[in-house]
């Protein structure tokens, strides 16, 4: 069978006991880098050293037939560098191989940082979406961030450090300077940290540099009880008794869960 294997996301001590049970009798572990499953295996103290394959985004499409059959003959253990496999790690497309083939597919649970950060971000967990990692690229970014300035559902992301007050940034943007957010940094390690406030105040606190890895995790869209004209009437209003329009359209926005962007275009023509 494919054996999927949670590893530790940071403290070492997360490794289940299943885990080194299962890493003490492997003999093929199919691996995103077969240095970081070395250092896993000294590191816990297993002297098994099982054949390892590696399995990573460039490559998996073509060894997961390769794995499958393996798995016909014995267990295969898939890992990703840390967490669970297949979530935004490899692993995928070995799994939707072994169901077409007809080769079990089990999981040994673990760690998941995804899961992890909603559980301590202090923002609604009953329902929640996982968004992955944040495009690169500006427009894309952009993009992607409008089309879910309206979903209801605490959103979950992967950010690197060096981009995490740009991605912020345009997160206030798109979903309102002052939707409620938290950002984990180091979840399980010595330095871990979890920053929370309104997106504006999180930019303010990455502007001056975070390290280590990183997720973002945003409170969904408010209920919409205010339709956008009168979002847009609200916007004006504000604009009238001074404020300038680029900050009324970002807090009508927080109010209303209307996109600032949009609301501050309307406002714009309605003005001429």
């Amino acid at each position: 069978m494919i054996i999927l294997a949670a590893t530790p996301i940071g403290n070492l001590g997360d490794a289940s006991r299943r885990l080194v049970e299962a890493l003490e009798s492997a003999t093929v572990v199919a691996a995103e880098d077969t240095r970081t499953t070395q250092r896993l295996l000294a590191a816990l103290g297993i002297a098994n050293r099982p054949r390892l394959i590696a399995l990573h985004d460039h490559n998996e499409k073509d060894r997961a037939p390769e794995i499958v059959e393996l798995a016909r003959d014995g267990d295969v253990l898939v890992l990703s560098d840390a967490g669970m496999p297949t979530v935004s790690d490899p692993g995928y497309g070995v799994v939707a191989a072994a169901a077409e083939a007809g080769v079990i597919v089990t999981a040994i649970p673990g760690p998941s940082a995804v899961v992890t950060a909603l559980a301590v971000s202090g923002l609604p967990t009953d329902r929640f979406s996982f968004e992955g990692f944040v495009p690169r690229k500006a427009g894309e970014r952009t993009s992607t961030l409008r089309a879910l300035a309206a979903e209801p559902r605490t959103m979950v992301f992967f950010e690197a450090p060096s981009r995490v007050a740009s991605t912020l940034s345009d997160m206030a943007a798109e979903f309102g300077a002052d939707r409620r957010a938290a950002v984990c940094r180091e979840l399980t390690k010595l330095h871990e940290e979890v920053a929370r406030g309104t997106l504006d105040e999180l930019v303010s606190w990455a502007e001056g540099g975070v390290r280590g890895e990183l997720v973002i995790v945003v409170a969904g869209a408010p209920a919409r009880g205010v339709a956008f004209p009168d979002a847009v009437t609200q916007v004006l209003e504000l604009v009238r008794d001074g404020m300038r329009l680029k900050d009324a359209a970002a807090e009508v926005s927080g109010l209303t869960g209307h996109s600032s962007r949009e609301l501050y275009q309307a406002s714009l023509a309605v003005r001429g």
